[in-house]
């Protein structure tokens, strides 16, 4: 039976106050969560969005990963709209979502917004999510070029999250993974000030724990300009054990 071997870290960062960054890591199931920078209350709704998917995982455990995914966003959705009703000073709180699930066979990657999953194989690292943001679609029509993107005004400006205001649906992506390849899910307080030619070299040199605490470092070492937060995993073949998992940031 395939399952996920994991870590992470989470840390504020050097100049955000708090840690909007939600983050879990079980046998089956791994994810991050950005609360939206700017939001009211991001805090709240990405910890909400990271408890609804991986309670929902456990809940499913052994079911198909996409509709377990699917029911898991589809509770975070109204989980994070009935805070909103609870407390109308959280109207905007968003969160992105990149998390992935198995049923032991079968991996599924389900993606909203701009925190960014990868796969690491035989040395080679591969993105395996498309950043939901108003400049990648500036990129995509050829718009924009991707040495201007840094200076653009609307740098951060995200088109698809878990919020109150709309049901946005993830993108679901099946895997096909092996014994031994290793998957990075991260908020964009990482990938913003590392490169993916630095997350390989690191991967490729270093253990999970090792690597994770590396990338942090090397984040923080950068100007640490927002939360900063990774799940590193290894998938591995072995007996079914228990579903609990190590919860990370503002969960």
């Amino acid at each position: 039976m395939l399952r996920i071997s994991g870590t992470g870290e989470t840390h504020v960062g050097l100049v955000r106050g708090n840690n909007e960054d939600s983050a879990f890591v079980g046998p089956y199931c791994m994810l991050v969560a950005d609360g939206v920078g700017g939001g009211a209350a991001g805090e709240i709704a990405s910890a909400t969005a990271a408890y609804a998917v991986a309670a929902t995982a456990n809940l499913m455990l052994g079911q198909d990963p996409a509709a377990v995914l699917s029911a898991g966003v589809r509770l975070a959705q109204a989980q994070v709209q009935a805070g909103v009703e609870v407390d109308p000073t959280r109207e905007g709180m968003a969160t992105t979502l990149t998390a992935l699930v198995t049923d032991g066979t079968r991996f599924t990657l389900a993606h909203l917004g701009d925190s960014r999953g990868y796969v690491f194989r035989d040395g080679t690292l591969t993105r395996v999510t498309r950043d939901h943001t108003y400049v990648q679609d500036l990129l995509d029509e050829g718009r924009l070029q991707p040495e201007n993107v840094a200076e653009h005004p609307w740098r951060n400006v995200v088109m698809r999250t878990i919020s109150a205001s709309r049901d946005s649906e993830p993108d679901l992506i099946d895997l096909q993974l092996s014994p031994g390849d290793r998957v990075l899910l991260a908020s964009d307080g990482l990938t913003d000030l590392i490169g993916e030619a630095e997350l390989a070299e690191v991967l490729a040199t270093r253990s999970d724990d090792e690597a994770v605490a590396a990338l942090i470092a090397g984040a923080l070492s950068r100007g640490g300009r927002d939360n900063v937060t990774c799940v590193l995993a290894t998938i591995i073949d072995g007996p079914p054990v228990n579903a609990d998992g190590m919860l990370l940031g503002a969960v």
